[in-house]
């Protein structure tokens, strides 16, 4: 499609005036514009539950001067709402005069295609994938009691436009196919889910092969979980699995690297720089930069391209993840992360794909060095407290660990802990590093952007696991 600024009622020279005055003595400050569609599908219980479709403009006009932000934003594409907002956040001025930071640099990098994802396949053609997946998960084994899966897509066209003329734009499609299935027998049930995305179109996710295997990894998943047994209470050494489980790195570890928490010293990480944070071996980095992943950016919401970030090498802390606003407050370079849920929110420094490094131990290796412990291969809900680093996390399937090798599955086993201790009790990184299936969501501040996650198998002691059984 055209430039969004076409959708104004003003050239695109009247535009930059009106955005120069208004941040004339501002640290930083841009309009940014945005155009989306979206589309959910959802089929439950043999029947097609959500079909929704939107659609989504405007523009938000920010202004940054010193610790301060000013910020509104309108879903009227028109220079009188633009004044309207630019009245508003000029207030933030006063008498500060600021020098106007330098635009972001440019990037002729495209890390995924612009076709919109909506588009193909068709309505009809995705009912009866849904109808299909549905009918195979019911017919693969007789205690499956209920299927859910769904199919949505996205598609975003956006637009910076700086004081000194600096204009900027990408466009981002996004896909995920979900299912869940809950299996029972007797007045036992459990459930097990897939799922898969990431920025391309829908083709090779609902491939047959590619849909089938979503749903034998829920259904085996629920399986397991019908044979399990309460997980134990008390200390164990616990193997992590790879992929899936950097979750509990992404909440654990890496909300305390971005940088506003480190600048305000609300984090358990605040002032750490140049310190052994994490066991050596342990290299975390955040990557915007992988090709179509669901956590990658070509640009940042602010334009600053995005970039591979090393935040702790072989265990200790080198990097935080930046915006431009907190990176100038902190003597420090912007990497890429100022992220925003939409127009009507203001950017903040969010991870994209945030994983561990791999090791030199098999994964075999690993399990077979732990007497009586925890496998957890993929993890439910968490929650994390920033500033003290202490989290919570539900396994969704787990395995006790019995004389080095894999036991009885359990259920109910939460990893509790603080992020930086924790760290520092990885005794074995594995060599299988992986990304998760593009499924991830991180929520902050009331705003949610996709991510990626991922680590290597890895070995962490003595970790508390709450449990029902022993």
């Amino acid at each position: 499609m055209d430039s969004l600024i076409s959708l104004f009622d003003a050239e695109k020279a009247t535009l930059e005036r009106q955005l120069a005055d208004t941040l004339k003595g501002c640290d930083d400050g841009e309009l940014y514009l945005e155009y989306a569609q979206s589309e959910h599908l959802a089929f439950d219980n043999g029947k097609l539950k959500v079909g929704s479709f939107n659609t989504d403009q405007g523009f938000g006009l920010r202004a940054v001067a010193g610790e301060a932000t000013a910020y509104a934003h309108s879903g009227e594409l028109s220079l009188a709402s633009l004044k309207r907002a630019s009245d508003a956040v000029a207030t933030i001025r006063g008498g500060y005069e600021g020098h106007y930071a330098d635009a972001p640099q440019r990037t002729n990098r495209h890390l995924y295609g612009e076709i919109n994802p909506l588009a193909e396949p068709g309505f009809e053609q995705k009912v009866k994938l849904l109808q299909e997946i549905d009918a195979y998960a019911r017919a693969a084994d007789p205690r499956v009691r209920q299927v859910s899966a769904s199919l949505g897509a996205s598609w975003q066209v956006v637009e910076l436009l700086r004081a000194d003329g600096h204009w900027v734009r990408d466009v981002r499609p996004m896909v995920r196919v979900n299912v869940s299935v809950i299996v029972g027998e007797g007045d036992r049930q459990e459930a097990g889910s897939h799922g898969m995305g990431g920025r391309k179109g829908f083709g090779e996710f609902i491939a047959q092969d590619s849909w089938q295997h979503a749903v034998d990894d829920a259904l085996r998943q629920a399986l397991v979980n019908l044979e399990a047994v309460p997980a134990p209470a008390g200390t164990f050494d616990v193997v992590l699995g790879p992929g899936w489980p950097g979750v509990m790195l992404h909440e654990a570890v890496g909300h305390g690297l971005e940088g506003d928490f480190n600048r305000k010293k609300t984090s358990a990480f605040s002032g750490l720089l140049g310190e052994q944070v994490a066991a050596k071996g342990v290299t975390v980095v955040d990557d915007g930069t992988i090709a179509e992943r669901r956590g990658s950016l070509t640009i940042d919401d602010e334009g600053t391209p995005t970039n591979r970030t090393v935040l702790i090498e072989d265990g200790k802390l080198v990097n935080y993840m930046q915006d431009r606003q907190n990176a100038r407050l902190m003597g420090m370079e912007p990497t890429g992360n100022g992220r925003r849920q939409s127009h009507a929110h203001q950017p903040m420094p969010r991870m994209t794909n945030t994983y561990m490094l791999g090791g030199s131990h098999e994964p075999e290796e690993i399990i077979a060095s732990v007497k009586d412990g925890i496998y957890a291969v993929s993890f439910g809900g968490g929650q994390v407290d920033i500033t003290s680093g202490k989290f919570v996390f539900n396994c969704t399937e787990a395995y006790r660990i019995r004389d080095g090798r894999k036991a009885e599955p359990i259920k109910g086993a939460n990893l509790i802990g603080s992020g930086p201790p924790a760290m520092k009790r990885v005794t074995m990184v594995g060599n299988d590093m992986a990304l998760d299936s593009g499924m991830g969501m991180c929520g902050k501040n009331g705003q949610s952007v996709p991510v990626g996650v991922g680590q290597p198998t890895l070995r962490m002691n003595e970790v508390t696991v709450g449990g029902t059984g022993v």
